[in-house]
């Protein structure tokens, strides 16, 4: 005989439950092989976890189509920053700027290495560091770093930034769409099992292929194991 198997992904338990409220709709209340209650249950929560599995998916997706843009502000932020952090060596190295003065923006005087910018942190706290350091070094007389200048570094910091704060506010959005369709499948999976374990007990007296495509009609799935002789029908 074929085995039962409840749903697990969305579009599943999402056709479970309208075949579900189909047949509520299709069969006299004295003919149906569910309680009232279950299947009201299912019609309302059908509705709900439709309209969850749709939040979800825009949300995910929208997130995923800001990404490729926000990877692209933060691959250029980094540029500048290490760019800026190089020429700034290379100042030191020709004597241009004082050794000490990379103290203003955070840098050890005796390492000439770009320090770790391969996380989103670390362009935040290294922008910032940049931007004020250049602004303290210039007020102590020192002369402006160019190409790139500071001023460009802001621009391409401040957009990423805000493209930071964007995609935080995305992910933050997906989470809890997540979190809200995540209780929904619970719930869904706990109706449809007692939902089809009604069904089944009320078809249970008939013949085995009668019993099982009424309980299909419910939304019932059944799978046949390997070398398990199906129906011609089937």
């Amino acid at each position: 005989m074929p085995y039962r198997r409840l749903p697990n992904t969305d579009k599943a338990r999402l056709a479970a439950l309208e075949k579900a409220v189909a047949m509520e709709h299709g069969c006299d209340v004295d003919k149906q092989a569910a309680s009232y209650k279950t299947l009201n249950e299912a019609r309302v929560l059908l509705r709900r976890f439709k309209s969850a599995v749709e939040q979800f998916q825009y949300c995910y997706t929208a997130q995923a189509e800001a990404n490729r843009q926000y990877q692209s502000h933060l691959k250029t932020a980094r540029l500048y920053i290490s760019h800026f952090i190089q020429v700034l060596n290379l100042a030191v190295l020709r004597n241009e700027v004082r050794k000490e003065h990379k103290l203003f923006y955070g840098l050890d005087p005796e390492d000439f290495a770009v320090p770790e910018l391969t996380g989103e942190k670390h362009i935040l706290v290294w922008g910032e560091r940049l931007i004020e350091g250049e602004r303290e070094r210039v007020s102590h007389g020192g002369a402006p770093i160019y190409n790139p200048t500071i001023a460009k570094v802001t621009v391409h910091y401040d957009i990423f930034k805000e493209a930071y704060r964007e995609q935080q506010n995305y992910k933050l959005n997906t989470t809890r769409s997540q979190s809200g369709l995540d209780a929904l499948r619970e719930e869904a999976d706990r109706i449809i099992l007692d939902l089809w374990n009604q069904v089944e007990t009320y078809y249970a007296d008939l013949p085995a292929e009668i019993r099982l495509n009424r309980c299909r009609a419910y939304g019932v799935v059944y799978y046949y194991r390997s070398g398990e002789k199906r129906p011609e029908d089937d």
